[in-house]
């Protein structure tokens, strides 16, 4: 499989490792999770609200500018990826241009479509309520309380293009990084006796509110969710592009993660072949 690094996690221990688990990666969409963290904080804080709409907090885009429709969509539509705002956006995909659906087809909150607009929008948002550059808030809030060894806030960058106003903000990440902050959610957010994110937005967001054309896994605020029967209570995953995962199963007290430098293996690792492995490893776990 080629990854750069996997890490192994059991009861808050180091069980194995292969590769360099120190190397900082871009872990492309997992960055959503990671702001998902940070929404967290902030909402406890009340500095922001998953009521608010677009047209509330003055979000819009380059022409053609969204609809008075589309800007009812909702801080929680966007965390949900359903606010029905079919904006062209920065970082996608060919896959996402190409399946994305026109301008005005779903109200916002009616349909789940998984869309770069949503999640760099709340890049936007959560800079302009809390006065924050993300990438320093994630060194302040998440990155010193959790003691991660590699993470500075040079490791981000914001990645704007033509097409919209709201740039993306991609995360380099070592493995090992990744795994505390893995850790940090199998622990309901405590760590080391302080809670560092509330214990109940790691509930909400790691809860399915949408369910997806991936078999049979769901969607919370900005994290995939793995149906229970297969993979026990409140499983769930960050992801990202080429292979770049951060998995949670706690009935297994288990946090695994794969970090892959596209630069090494430019072909990367499905998300597929990663589950079909994960499924030894949790079988193989007491």
């Amino acid at each position: 499989m080629k990854p750069t690094a996997l890490l192994i996690v059991q009861d808050g221990k180091v069980v194995a490792s292969w590769g360099d688990v120190s190397r900082r990666v871009n872990v492309a969409s997992v960055r959503k999770s990671l702001l998902s963290a940070l929404y967290g904080i902030a909402i406890s804080e009340g500095r922001i609200d998953l009521g608010s709409t677009l047209a509330q907090l003055d979000i819009d885009d380059t022409p053609p500018r969204l609809t008075a429709i589309e800007k009812q969509a909702t801080v929680r539509d966007l965390l949900m990826s359903r606010s029905g705002v079919y904006h062209p956006a920065a970082y996608e995909t060919a896959d996402i241009k190409r399946k994305r659906p026109p301008r005005g087809s779903h109200e916002p909150g009616s349909f789940w479509f998984y869309n770069n607009w949503d999640f760099n929008a709340l890049g936007t948002i959560y800079r302009k309520q809390t006065g924050e550059d993300i990438f320093e808030s994630f060194e302040k809030r998440i990155a010193l309380p959790l003691q991660m060894e590699d993470f500075s806030a040079r490791d981000g960058e914001y990645v704007k293009e033509k097409a919209s106003e709201h740039p993306a903000y991609p995360f380099r990440l070592s493995a090992r990084d990744a795994a505390r902050f893995g850790q940090l959610f199998l622990d309901g957010g405590r760590w080391d006796g302080s809670q560092v994110v509330p214990a109940a937005w790691v509930r909400d967001a790691t809860t399915a509110y949408s369910f997806t054309k991936r078999g049979r896994q769901g969607y919370g605020y900005m994290w995939w969710s793995l149906p229970s029967d297969v993979w026990g209570e409140n499983a769930a995953y960050a992801a990202g592009y080429g292979g770049q995962v951060i998995a949670l199963l706690p009935s297994k007290r288990l946090v695994v993660v794969q970090t892959v430098d596209l630069r090494q293996n430019p072909k990367g690792i499905r998300t597929s072949s990663f589950l079909d492995l994960l499924k030894k490893i949790v079988a193989a776990a007491p």
